[in-house]
């Protein structure tokens, strides 16, 4: 599965996986509106066996195919849950 990765420019080390490059329009506003400006860092083929450095690749790609979004946020920033679906 391809994915696009993207940088936010309001929150140091967070990052925005998409499914479709520049289809940020899945987002919900008030998430966006948080993230500020989204920078394209790099396109991504996800696979399960894919390791990634913070995320699970299999949660990641169910977020992609149900919500066209998954956001990382740094690791020890704790993040309430929301229902973005």
């Amino acid at each position: 599965m391809k994915c696009h990765v993207y940088r936010s420019s309001k929150r140091s080390s967070t990052y925005v996986y998409l499914r479709d490059r520049d289809g940020v329009d899945v987002m919900p506003a008030s998430l966006k509106a948080g993230l500020g400006r989204l920078e394209f860092v790099f396109e991504l083929d996800l696979t399960p066996e894919r390791k990634l450095a913070t995320q699970d690749p299999v949660q990641v790609m169910q977020n992609l195919r149900e919500l066209g979004f998954h956001v990382q946020f740094p690791p020890n920033e704790q993040v309430i849950e929301q229902d973005w679906s």
